[in-house]
């Protein structure tokens, strides 16, 4: 009886903790949602229920393309980048967990070195390579240099579920005269289908929040993704309108929380390591 009370008052203790270090994100929320819909005075203190801050949906942004042009250059970002990560990692990840190369165990090193590898210290380089290719302020090179910084991450989790894999079902297939190509696509990746979806959601959840590549090497209004449009609107921050901008914000992040609502379940099967297939 009292181990029990103890691991009660544990249980509580743990969820007062967590309650408490949660409270100013779940405060911050509030006001971003009572904000989106109210008016703003006083500087940020919102009052009054109005819709005047959703006026961007209709009547958009001055000086700039609509919230809908906007919106479909974000939801592109994401979406490309989402496919050329998914598809070169599992690549990679197929031919790193099941082939022995030279070089292989460098490769594999200089993936995680490239990971950790700060990408802030990598974009005057990478403007004057994308001005040389004449892709600068382009979507497509932004996209491209977005899919290439993530695709360490995403090989090795891609090895990752490519190692739990038998040998037994490839071997199978090579010996019936399946080619490497064919045993990858129509026998490994159906099987590994929760890696690839949790590779699919976070690679579409960081293009979708992606704010530094498309602020640096993008310069025209058509090529603007919906977190440079956000930092447009604060400007010079004694004149921002507050409430277009919390409106802004909550329109930018309601279709993460959907993606997100819809898709977690995906995220808890998320995993890497075992060695049933796995040539190290």
């Amino acid at each position: 009886m009292t181990e029990h009370a103890g691991a009660r008052w544990v249980r509580i203790l743990v969820i007062l903790i967590v309650a408490l270090l949660s409270l100013p994100l779940v405060t911050m929320y509030v006001w971003l949602v009572e904000s989106a819909f109210s008016q703003i005075t006083y500087g940020i203190v919102p009052h009054g229920f109005t819709l005047n801050n959703w006026r961007f949906l209709w009547e958009g942004f001055p000086n700039m393309p609509s919230i809908w042009r906007i919106t479909l250059n974000t939801l592109v970002f994401a979406v490309v980048v989402t496919v050329l990560e998914v598809f070169f990692a599992s690549l990679t990840g197929y031919a790193l967990s099941r082939m022995k190369f030279p070089g292989r165990r460098l490769f594999l090193s200089l993936t995680l070195v490239l990971h950790a590898f700060p990408a802030v210290t990598l974009l005057i380089a990478i403007f004057y390579v994308l001005l040389v290719l004449g892709l600068y302020d382009t979507l497509v090179g932004v996209i491209m240099v977005k899919a290439a910084l993530e695709l360490p991450l995403g090989v090795w989790i891609m090895k990752g579920f490519f190692d739990n894999i038998s040998w037994d079902l490839e071997m199978s297939a090579l010996v019936d005269g399946c080619s490497r190509f064919r045993v990858w696509w129509e026998i490994l990746l159906p099987n590994i289908k929760p890696g690839l979806a949790a590779l699919s959601i976070f690679a579409f959840l960081s293009g979708w929040s992606e704010f530094l590549l498309p602020y640096v090497l993008t310069s025209s209004f058509n090529n603007f993704t919906l977190s440079v449009l956000l930092k447009r609107l604060i400007g010079d921050f004694r004149f921002v309108d507050y409430g277009l901008l919390t409106a802004t914000g909550l329109y930018y992040m309601i279709p993460v929380l959907l993606f997100f609502i819809f898709t977690q379940e995906y995220l808890l099967n998320i995993y890497a390591g075992g060695t049933k297939g796995t040539q190290i």
